[in-house]
């Protein structure tokens, strides 16, 4: 595989290409090609069927730093903090759009976390040592796992793609429960757990907000948790 996530080629047939920065690339008024369109077919094809924030428990090398800021958060019982509404990641994926659209440039990829994660792998981290220290301080700090959930803009573009995904965690023995509250601890989006495993509706998580990291499934003594596709709306007796 040649590249980075931004856009890459495995054995030199196979491309594949951030949607998202495709997008920007449209915004910034510039036609990409066949080969780019192709890829982000394919990756968009790919998150529509596992989950678009698949992408933010199992690709994204940033989470590494959110995932140290919350282990570190706990050890050291920080309590606290001011977490930003969750809309704001919406409104900044929108407004990454604007530059690109007045400067002709994708001028959000000049300070997303990930691409200047790979930049610095590859040519020195310079800058890059700064942005990240942000990301891994604003989660130890202001909000356990504040940068993913509630500021992120590639979080958010990845979110709205896997809304309508195939593949989902569901609460399907939630009878079951004995209400230890583990499944919450570890899951780095705790609301979207509540619905299904209290609600009376589908025990199906169906929020865009979940990342498909298995957590739950994990730690749950009591195999509240499993995985399954969106249709599969069944009850399993505890």
């Amino acid at each position: 595989m040649k590249g980075t996530l931004a856009s890459s080629r495995t054995l030199d047939v196979l491309p594949l290409t951030d949607p998202y920065v495709v997008l920007q690339s449209f915004a910034a008024g510039h036609i990409a090609g066949t080969s780019a369109v192709l890829g982000a077919l394919i990756v968009a094809a790919f998150y529509l069927l596992v989950g678009g924030r698949v992408y933010c428990s199992w690709v994204c090398p940033v989470n590494i730093l959110s995932d140290a800021a919350a282990w570190l958060r706990r050890k050291l019982a920080l309590r606290g903090g001011r977490t930003p509404p969750r809309a704001l990641r919406y409104w900044l994926l929108g407004a990454t759009l604007v530059p690109a659209f007045a400067t002709g440039s994708i001028a959000w990829e000049l300070v997303n976390p990930v691409s200047m994660l790979h930049r610095g792998i590859l040519f020195g981290f310079g800058l890059a040592w700064v942005v990240l220290g942000a990301v891994f301080l604003f989660d130890l700090l202001v909000a356990p796992h504040g940068w993913c959930g509630h500021v992120c803009p590639v979080a958010a573009f990845h979110g709205l793609l896997g809304r309508a995904a195939l593949f989902r965690v569901s609460a399907k023995r939630r009878a079951a429960c004995n209400d230890c509250t583990d499944c919450y601890r570890v899951c780095p989006e705790p609301h979207v757990i509540v619905p299904s495993l209290k609600g009376e509706g589908s025990p199906v998580i169906g929020s865009g907000d979940c990342t498909n990291c298995g957590r739950c499934i994990d730690v749950c003594s009591k195999d509240v948790f499993q995985f399954t596709i969106r249709f599969d709306q069944r009850r399993a007796e505890p």
